[in-house]
């Protein structure tokens, strides 16, 4: 059984990809995650916050509205918020490169053009094979129209790859006006892969204190759907390869991702739960999976229930929605 793919011009040994998160803070839990078979590990990001705490441009996107709202400053992160700064980032990328013996991606996450491209330098000296961007903003200005979010995300995107050799993702949110639109724009612009979704973490209101509360939910298998739909859709339309990101806590979703067309499938929640030697265990699965179907290869399946490959493509569009509620409604009235 052939489980090697290709992402982002990187050949894996499977499809199965640690995302960014706190199991990747240091060179023992990469090294963990790759034992348990992860084929690559994004390294937990790296925030343009603690690359450009003083200036302008960043004071500009994190305090706009504070005027208002004095309070809103505390929600900004301060220095010692970050379990480590750029300089032991860099070191543990650099050790885990030449220790883990699979791929290690580095990721930046911020907001403007120039907080990215001094670090995308530096995170390739350190011995990356790769660099995520995941652009996390949401655009709360009114003044902010559409065309400037996706123009934002396009001159990142430039800047970086015009600064690094190594191949380049990004990370989108689910929230564009044209997501096909979009990702054929990234795709001309040089991405070499595209990873949906971003998860937004929104704030929750304690109403005892009357305050504004972070909340961190970890993801349930429920929320594949937004990006197995736009995998399937994408799958085809653009050469970039396809990330899949939420929901990944089984070899089902796995199988699930790698049919709609995803050259890789990433999780960070369920490992986060079971620990990271859980791996091993979908990776397992996800090979009997593959034996029970009779699929010989990852290449085989990838892509086959994209909406190119289906029988009804239609499933995919607003003519199996009304399909979807005229059926519903007929079932609820004979329950009736």
């Amino acid at each position: 059984m052939n489980l090697t793919t290709t992402y982002m011009g990187l050949k894996l040994k499977n499809p199965l990809v640690a995302s960014a998160s706190p199991l990747s803070h240091s060179v023992d839990g990469i090294r963990r995650l790759a034992d348990a078979g992860a084929s690559a590990v994004v390294m937990f990001s790296l925030f343009e916050e603690q690359l450009r705490q003083d200036a302008a441009e960043m004071d500009h996107f994190l305090s706009a509205g504070t005027e208002s709202f004095a309070e809103a400053l505390s929600y900004f992160p301060t220095v010692d918020d970050y379990a480590v700064g750029p300089s032991e980032y860099l070191d543990i990328l650099h050790k885990a490169s030449q220790q883990a013996g699979i791929p290690v991606i580095g990721s930046l996450n911020g907001v403007s053009r120039e907080g990215w491209v001094d670090y995308a330098k530096r995170m390739q000296d350190a011995g990356a094979s790769g660099i995520e961007l995941n652009v996390y903003y949401i655009p709360s200005d009114p003044r902010t129209t559409g065309a400037d979010v996706e123009q934002r995300h396009l001159d990142v995107l430039t800047a970086v790859k015009e600064a690094v050799t190594l191949p380049v993702a990004i990370k989108l949110s689910p929230f564009f006006s044209s997501m096909s639109h979009m990702a054929q724009r990234l795709d001309k612009a040089g991405a070499d892969a595209l990873v949906l979704f971003n998860r937004f973490y929104q704030p929750d209101f304690d109403l005892d204190s009357m305050q504004v509360m972070p909340n961190l939910n970890l993801s349930t298998p429920h929320e594949i759907r937004l990006p197995l739909l736009w995998i399937a859709v994408l799958k085809g339309q653009i050469k970039a390869s396809l990330g899949a990101s939420r929901g990944v806590h089984s070899a089902l979703e796995v199988a699930k991702y790698v049919m709609a067309g995803a050259d890789a499938v990433m999780m960070a929640s369920v490992l986060l739960k079971q620990g990271p030697g859980y791996l091993a265990t979908i990776l397992k699965d996800f090979q009997t999976w593959m034996d029970q179907k009779e699929y010989t290869s990852v290449e085989q399946m990838k892509g086959s229930m994209s909406q190119a490959s289906v029988a009804d493509p239609t499933a995919f569009e607003r003519a199996n929605y009304i399909k979807i509620l005229q059926k519903y409604k007929a079932e609820y009235t004979l329950d009736e």
